[in-house]
C-alpha cells in the first residue's frame, strides 16, 4: 500500500502580508503585487517559460508570506505556482468579471488590469475565501487519467456518431445488425466488408466465421443477422457518395480502433492505481460504484475532506446543492450550472446506478420521479443524499455498511425505510 504524501501547509489569509492578482494565458502571465494597504509594489509579465518562473520565484522571494489569487483550480499555471509553494485562492471567472468591473465599470479590460482587480479583491475579501488544498500525487494522477479517459469516451462518442451518420446514406443493412457501435466487433465488421456489395460476395461462410470469431453468435440474433447480411446490397447509393462515404467509415473505423485499444490501456492504468490507494475499499466498497465508478469517485471528490470543509461545500462543487432566489414574495430555485462538470456527471453515474444496487436508493429515486420530477432532477436529490453520506465516509476513514445506515434511517423515522418495508410486505 502507498502512503500519504506529506502536504505542504498553506498559509491562512490572516498570515498574508502581501497580496497577488495572478492573470495567465497560454504563453505569458500578468502579475500585480498589493500590499495591506493596497499599494502596488510589483507588477510584471513573464513568459511561461523555465526562465520566466525562475524570474517569479526571483521577484516574490522578498514577500514570504504571498497570497496568489488566480481565475482556475487547475492546469499548468497553477501546478507550476503550487510546486513553487504559493498559497493559492482559486476565483470563479463570473466573480473574477465582478472584481474587475468594480475597479472599471467602463468596461475597460488589460491583463493588467485583471491582474490588480485579482489580488486587491484578495486583499479586500479573501477573508472568507478558501485556500486550493493540493491533492497528493497518486490522487492527483488519477483524476487527471479519469479526466482524460472521460474525454477520450466524449471524443470516441463524436467518431461513432460520425460513422453511423455515413453508413446510414450507403450501408444501412449494417447499422440494422448491430446495435451497439461502441464495440469494437462491429468497426471490425466494416473494415472487413466496406461496403453492401462486398459483404454480398464474401458469403454465408465468411459471415459466420465473422461472427464466431468475434463472439458474436448468439442463437437469437444469428438468423436475423444473416438474413440482413443476406439482402444488404438491396440498398444501393449512387456510385458518388458509395465510394466518398465508404472512404470515411473505413477512416473512423480505423481512428476507434486506435482509440479503442488507447481507452483499453487508461482503464489498465486507472484500476491499478486504484489498487494502490490507500481509500481504495472506502470507494471500492459503495454499491453502484464498485470497478468504473469506484476510481473515478475517489478522483473527482478526492479522500480529504479538509479540500471543502463542511458537506455543503461540496454538494455546491457537485452542483447537487440547488441556487436559491429570493426577492421581496419571490422565492425559487434552479439548477446549479457553476459547478465541476466532471464531479457532477460522476455523482449523476453513481445515483444512478446506486438506486439498481440499493432498495432505499431505488424507492427514494421512485418517490421523486411519482412527484413530478424529472429523471435527472431525481437522480440530482439522490445524488444529494449520497454525497452526504461519502463525505461522512471520507471524513471517518470507515466503508459504508448499508445494516449501519438502515439502522440510522430508522433511529431518524426516515420516510424512505417506511416506504421500503410498505413495498417489501
Amino acid at each position: 500500500m502507498m502512503g500519504r504524501a506529506k502536504k505542504t501547509r498553506m498559509k491562512t489569509w490572516q498570515e498574508l502580508t502581501h497580496y497577488t492578482g495572478f492573470d495567465w494565458a497560454k504563453d505569458h502571465h500578468a502579475v500585480v503585487i498589493v500590499d495591506r494597504e493596497g499599494k502596488i509594489v510589483a507588477d510584471f509579465e513573464f513568459e511561461h517559460t523555465a526562465e520566466g518562473w525562475k524570474t517569479l520565484a526571483e521577484k516574490t522571494s522578498a514577500w514570504p508570506n504571498l497570497g496568489v489569487a488566480i481565475e482556475t483550480s487547475q492546469g499548468a499555471a497553477v501546478d507550476q505556482l503550487l510546486q513553487g509553494n504559493y498559497t493559492l485562492f482559486p476565483v470563479h471567472p463570473l466573480a473574477a468579471q465582478r472584481y474587475r468591473e468594480r475597479k472599471a465599470p467602463s468596461g475597460t479590460k488589460t491583463d493588467h488590469l485583471d491582474a490588480w482587480a485579482l489580488g486587491d479583491a484578495l486583499r479586500l475579501d479573501g477573508q472568507g475565501w478558501k485556500a486550493l488544498e493540493p491533492m497528493d500525487p497518486l490522487t492527483q494522477q488519477l483524476r487527471l487519467l479519469c479526466r482524460d479517459e472521460v474525454a477520450l469516451i466524449q471524443q470516441r462518442t463524436a467518431l461513432v456518431n460520425q460513422l453511423q451518420q455515413a453508413l446510414l446514406e450507403f450501408y444501412p443493412a449494417a447499422l440494422e445488425a448491430f446495435d451497439d457501435w461502441t464495440r469494437p466487433s462491429t468497426w471490425e465488421f466494416v473494415l472487413s466488408f466496406p461496403t453492401p456489395q462486398l459483404l454480398a460476395v464474401a458469403g454465408k461462410r465468411r459471415w459466420e466465421k465473422f461472427l464466431h470469431t468475434h463472439r458474436l453468435w448468439r442463437p437469437e440474433t444469428i438468423q436475423m443477422r444473416l438474413e440482413i447480411f443476406a439482402r444488404a446490397d438491396q440498398f444501393k447509393a449512387s456510385p458518388a457518395i458509395e465510394k466518398a462515404k465508404s472512404q470515411l467509415a473505413l477512416t473512423l473505423c480505423k481512428v476507434l480502433v486506435t482509440l479503442g485499444k488507447q481507452l483499453e490501456l487508461y482503464r489498465k492504468q486507472i484500476e491499478e492505481l486504484f489498487e494502490k490507494h490507500p481509500d481504495r475499499d472506502l470507494f471500492g466498497g459503495l454499491p453502484g460504484a464498485k470497478k468504473v465508478l469506484g476510481p473515478r469517485l475517489l478522483a473527482a471528490v478526492g479522500s480529504d475532506p479538509k479540500r471543502y470543509g463542511t458537506q455543503d461545500v461540496l454538494q455546491c462543487i457537485a452542483g447537487t446543492a440547488p441556487v436559491s432566489y429570493q426577492s421581496g414574495k419571490l422565492e425559487k430555485v434552479r439548477i446549479r450550472w457553476a459547478c465541476d462538470k466532471f464531479l457532477r456527471s460522476t455523482v449523476h453515474l453513481w445515483a444512478d446506478c446506486f438506486r439498481h444496487a440499493s432498495a432505499w436508493g431505488q424507492t427514494y429515486y421512485a418517490q421523486k420521479r411519482s412527484q413530478g420530477m424529472s429523471h435527472a432532477c431525481a437522480l440530482r436529490c439522490l445524488g444529494y443524499r449520497l454525497l452526504k453520506i461519502l463525505f461522512r465516509i471520507i471524513s471517518d476513514k470507515v466503508p459504508y455498511d448499508a445494516e449501519l445506515h438502515a439502522r440510522n434511517q430508522q433511529k431518524h423515522g426516515s420516510w424512505v425505510l417506511k416506504l421500503v418495508s410498505e413495498s417489501e410486505g
